[in-house]
């Protein structure tokens, strides 16, 4: 009974000093602001492709706005025109596209660090034409050389929508500068195709595959943030 008083009497006295302890210690009253704003930037993907490959032409511009502590509205506008050649069939596909979702960031900063590591999910779509450039026809005896078509033939008004989704990241290298890369898994909703043929290309959804609606891209990107005014974290 004397080793529990004293036991008790001695956390009674500890627990008194660390109370007493913690009144005394100052409290950091000094909030931390964290910017919100619009970002704005190019998907440099896209140009070098343009300079390395003579049929593709490409151009990307993106953004997003901080609208909550972890949550972005986003946002892709872009033109292409991408060519497919195969050995029996050769195409081009030339529009425009759009791109709107949200993104949200997994990664906890440190006080003063903006950078993102983020996930999002996209709604896109496209208007585009197609033009067969040329194609091959099949046959089984392969003792004539093969009769191939020349064209250009072209379908204009063509359209295609799909949702995509996004993982990436973005780094602060400079003040308000970033440096991004992403990956992007996509799904095609719906598409307008050319009669008696198929769209085998589709601006901002690249490349499509028989028997799958599914699609992948990448990019990188630099980027610009414009704060437009802060919040106590």
């Amino acid at each position: 009974m004397k080793q529990t008083l004293i036991l008790l009497s001695t956390i009674s006295i500890f627990f008194f000093f660390t109370t007493s302890l913690q009144a005394q210690t100052p409290a950091d009253t000094i909030p931390y602001k964290e910017r919100f704003g619009l970002r704005v930037g190019i998907d440099l993907s896209k140009p070098l492709r343009t300079l390395l490959d003579e049929d593709y032409r490409g151009l990307e511009i993106l953004g997003d706005y901080r609208v909550y502590k972890n949550y972005y509205i986003a946002a892709e506008l872009g033109n292409e025109q991408l060519p497919f050649d195969a050995d029996n069939v050769r195409v081009t596909a030339n529009g425009s596209y759009i791109k709107l979702g949200v993104d949200y960031n997994a990664y906890d900063n440190w006080a003063g660090m903006e950078n993102v590591i983020f996930a999002g999910l996209r709604y896109g779509f496209s208007t585009f034409s197609q033009t067969l450039e040329e194609y091959q026809i099949y046959s089984v005896n392969q003792y004539f050389p093969p009769t191939r078509i020349e064209g250009p033939f072209e379908t204009s008004g063509l359209t295609a929508s799909w949702v995509e989704f996004i993982l990436g990241i973005k780094v602060e290298l400079l003040r308000n500068l970033y440096l991004g890369g992403n990956l992007q898994l996509k799904r095609r909703i719906s598409q307008s195709t050319p009669a008696n043929f198929d769209n085998l290309v589709i601006p901002g959804f690249n490349r499509t595959y028989d028997g799958s609606a599914f699609g992948v891209g990448y990019g990188y990107n630099i980027s610009y943030l414009i704060p437009l005014y802060k919040k106590a974290n």
